[in-house]
C-alpha cells in the first residue's frame, strides 16, 4: 500500500511507447502521441494528488530530431494544442511550468506556446511541471561546464544545470514506460542516486494506477546511497 508520508518530491518519466501504442492499433503515430499527451495529462494530476512537488517529463529529446519530418511536425503541433486547451487549468491547479532543454530550434508557434505557458505560471507556487524539450543530459552537461565560473567542483556544476539554475532538487525515482531498461541521455547526473522503476505499460496504456504502483515500488526500495545496510 502506498505510504503517503514517504511520497518523493520528484519524480522523473521516460515516456517511451507512443510509436508502438500507435503500430498495435494501427494508426499514425501521430495518434500514438497524442494519446501519450492525454495519459501525460492525467499522470500530472495524480502526482498533484500525491503531493510530488516536481514532475520531470522526457517529451522531447536531442535525438528525436532524426525521425521523420511529419512526426517531429506533428509532435510540436501537438504541444502548441496541449498548451492552448491546457494552459487555463495548470494555472487554475497552481501547477509551475518549467522547460528544460534548448528550444532555440523548436518551431516558432512552439516556441511562442511554450515562453507563455513559462511565464504565465511563474508565479504559481504548486507542482513544478518540468518538460524536457530538445534536451540531451550530455548537452546539458557541456552548456554547464562553458557557463562555470570558480573552481570546477560537483556542488558548481550542478548549479549550472538546468535543474540547477531552476532550483529542482534531484530525482528520487525515475519511471520508464514499454519495457526498455535505459536512460537515453536522460538526467544522468542529477540521476547519480535514483531509484529505477521499469514498466512494460506503453506510455499512451500508462494509467494513474499504474503510476502509483510505480511509487510503491519505489517505496519498497532500501535507499543507502553507498552506505553500509
Amino acid at each position: 500500500m502506498l505510504d503517503l508520508d514517504r511520497i518523493p518530491k520528484h519524480v522523473g518519466i521516460i515516456m517511451d511507447g507512443n510509436g508502438r501504442w500507435a503500430k498495435a492499433h494501427m494508426v499514425p503515430r501521430v495518434a500514438g502521441h497524442n494519446a501519450g499527451m492525454k495519459a501525460m495529462k492525467e499522470i500530472l494530476k495524480k502526482a498533484k494528488t500525491l503531493g510530488i512537488e516536481h514532475l520531470t517529463v522526457y517529451a522531447f529529446s536531442t535525438e528525436n530530431w532524426k525521425r521523420t519530418a511529419e512526426e517531429i511536425s506533428g509532435i510540436f503541433s501537438l504541444l502548441v494544442k496541449y498548451v492552448d486547451s491546457e494552459l487555463k487549468e495548470l494555472n487554475y491547479n497552481n501547477v509551475k511550468v518549467n522547460i528544460l532543454g534548448d528550444v532555440s530550434p523548436l518551431p516558432e508557434d512552439a516556441l511562442d506556446r511554450i515562453t507563455k505557458a513559462v511565464e504565465d505560471t511563474k508565479d504559481n507556487d504548486g507542482i513544478c511541471f518540468n518538460i524536457c524539450l530538445n534536451y540531451g543530459s550530455r548537452a546539458e552537461i557541456v552548456r554547464a561546464v562553458k557557463n562555470m565560473t570558480g573552481e570546477i567542483t560537483e556542488e558548481n556544476l550542478s548549479k549550472h544545470l538546468y535543474t540547477g539554475e531552476l532550483g529542482i532538487p534531484d530525482p528520487e525515482v525515475i519511471i520508464r514506460t514499454s519495457g526498455e531498461e535505459r536512460l537515453s541521455n536522460f538526467l544522468m547526473w542529477q540521476a547519480a542516486y535514483s531509484e529505477f522503476v521499469f514498466t512494460d505499460v506503453l506510455w499512451p496504456d500508462f494509467t494513474p494506477e499504474e503510476f502509483e504502483r510505480c511509487i510503491e515500488e519505489y517505496q519498497s526500495r532500501d535507499r543507502r546511497f553507498g552506505g553500509r545496510k
